[in-house]
């Protein structure tokens, strides 16, 4: 099933939309719940309580304005660094270039703060005087939807509840400046996520084509059957000695293509559009905008 988090009516929703994206249905869940978006229905899930009915009838999906799935994830959201063989190779002669010897041994692991996510059509906030080396990096997000610790990478993709996309938008300089990722991937708006939640048995994350275009021009090309680790791997790190949660969620990566890989470098621009695809899971858009400066 498809399930997408919705603004109508002046509060937000949580419904199921058609097989062929054109209309959703909302659930009759209670408004509290529904603030917290789909991430009700996967907490409902993991305590073993049924799918609520439907509230109305379906509407079509251009009259209401989609949210991000999870619009405020519980905890920071797991992120891969340099999981694609050919996007870390492209960043071999960058500022990476000290740090990529290592980079098959052990998944790179960081975080983004939970404000930073946005809606799929939502506009991206450049952060103006704080850095102008803006990149975008295409990806698929895992959604955990069982509790667990010390997870064996066997009976990872049983805790799997579904699939999203996010762009893993990021500052480089601020990336570098402070000699680690959280505050160079962490800023307002930096995290569009949608444009709706599949759920796992609908969609295999094992072979997904994650695509990316800016102003049209197709950037990133990849599949996740080349990721340097793979999805159940990355469930298994994370865990180890650390306890999953129903919602958390997992960012796996990017394929080659990011602006920083170019020669020249090319970095997002106010009024630049980007636009990130993944078959079977959508499509999210979003445009460059100024932010306030500082």
């Amino acid at each position: 099933m498809r399930f997408a988090t919705y603004l109508s009516g002046g509060r937000r929703h949580v419904g199921v939309v058609a097989t062929d994206g054109l209309s959703i249905q909302g659930l009759a869940l209670p408004a509290r719940e529904a603030e917290r978006g789909v991430l009700a229905l996967i907490e409902r899930s993991a305590r073993g309580e049924d799918l609520v009915g439907f509230d109305g009838a379906p509407v079509a999906i251009d009259t209401v304005h989609l949210d991000a799935p999870i619009p405020l994830p519980r905890r920071n959201i797991w992120c891969v660094g340099r999981n694609y063989h050919a996007h870390a190779k492209e960043l071999q002669a960058s500022v990476f270039k000290d740090s990529n010897a290592a980079v098959e041994s052990w998944p790179i692991v960081f975080t983004k703060v939970p404000e930073c996510v946005v809606g799929p059509f939502d506009d991206v906030q450049l952060p103006i005087g704080v850095s102008d080396q803006i990149d975008y990096e295409a990806e698929l997000l895992v959604i955990i939807g069982e509790g667990g610790k010390n997870i064996n990478r066997a009976d990872a993709m049983k805790y799997v509840w579904g699939y999203s996309i996010v762009n893993d938008v990021t500052a480089r300089d601020v990336q570098m400046r402070h000699q680690q990722w959280d505050m160079g991937k962490s800023f307002d708006t930096f995290c569009p996520m949608g444009p709706w939640v599949v759920t796992a048995d609908e969609f295999d994350g094992t072979s997904a084509r994650v695509r990316c275009w800016v102003n049209g021009a197709l950037r990133q090309d990849g599949n996740t059957v080349n990721m340097i680790f793979d999805i159940p791997m990355l469930i298994e790190t994370i865990s180890r000695g650390i306890t999953l949660y129903p919602g958390d969620l997992i960012a796996t990566g990017t394929p080659a293509g990011v602006g920083m890989g170019l020669k020249p470098p090319q970095y997002l621009q106010v009024g630049d559009r980007v636009r990130v695809e993944i078959e079977g899971l959508g499509a999210l858009e979003n445009a460059m905008v100024a932010g306030d400066p500082c």
